[in-house]
């Protein structure tokens, strides 16, 4: 294991994308910063040259954040699965391939939001209107995505490592992430014991997480813990007992 551990790092540092990725990613964060930290210079009167507000984008832009989740995910699982039959016949496990794919493409992750996430709180500070407490709450925010981010990127895997396309992602990753509390509030909304459970999908949990937010309000929500919970349990359970059956091409 630790070889193909080794094998796999290798492959995954010499992925370009890997670092046009983060690059894009810190760009974005240093642009938007930028961007408020010229306008009140232009307008005097502009409201929003605030750390409150520039931290909010990111509360806001768990779409995007996915969007890494899935480009990150590729770089293991996508043209690279055609070489699983070759680390099988050498005696590879399979669950030594899924979950050594899974480990390393988390890491690298989870590093990339890591810095992102610090890169943000030095911009806000220096060179936006503090606001009192706005550090805290921002922590507060993440701290509460990160199980459904972590849930959407255990899903993605899984999808990936059954070859599952990107648009079939891509379907799936909106239908439960964006529209699951919708579906579920209509649905049950007469249903007495059940029409407060679209309460705990996660378009619902990240609404509210950025409403509290943006009203100084963030508080840890267990909610978010157990709705990533269940969707990172059945996707990684569903994509190894899946994967180690599938047929390998």
């Amino acid at each position: 294991m630790i070889n193909y551990l080794k094998s796999e790092h290798y492959r995954l540092l010499r992925k370009k994308s890997l670092y046009i990725t983060s690059g894009i990613g810190f760009l974005l964060i240093v642009a938007a910063a930028a961007v408020l930290h010229y306008f009140p210079r232009i307008d005097p009167t502009f409201p929003y040259a605030t750390s409150t507000f520039f931290y909010s984008n990111v509360v806001a832009g768990w779409v995007l954040i996915m969007l890494f989740a899935l480009i990150f995910n590729l770089a293991l699982t996508g043209k690279d699965l055609s070489v699983i039959k070759q680390s099988v016949s050498f005696g590879i496990s399979r669950n030594t391939i899924y979950w050594t794919k899974l480990i390393l493409t988390l890491s690298y992750f989870l590093l990339i939001c890591l810095v992102g996430l610090l890169l943000a709180i030095s911009l806000g500070e220096n060179l936006l209107n503090t606001v009192e407490h706005s550090v805290r709450n921002f922590l507060i925010a993440c701290f509460n995505m990160l199980p459904i981010v972590l849930s959407g990127f255990f899903m993605i895997h899984s999808l990936r490592m059954l070859n599952a396309g990107e648009s079939i992602i891509i379907f799936l990753m909106f239908f439960i992430f964006y529209l699951s509390g919708n579906i579920l509030r209509a649905l049950f909304r007469f249903i007495p014991g059940l029409d407060e459970l679209y309460k705990y999908t996660p378009n619902m949990l990240l609404n509210d997480n950025l409403v509290k937010f943006l009203n100084h309000e963030s508080a840890f929500d267990y909610r978010f813990w157990i709705t990533g919970f269940v969707i990172s349990a059945l996707s990684l359970l569903i994509g190894v007992k899946k994967f180690a059956k599938k047929p390998i091409d």
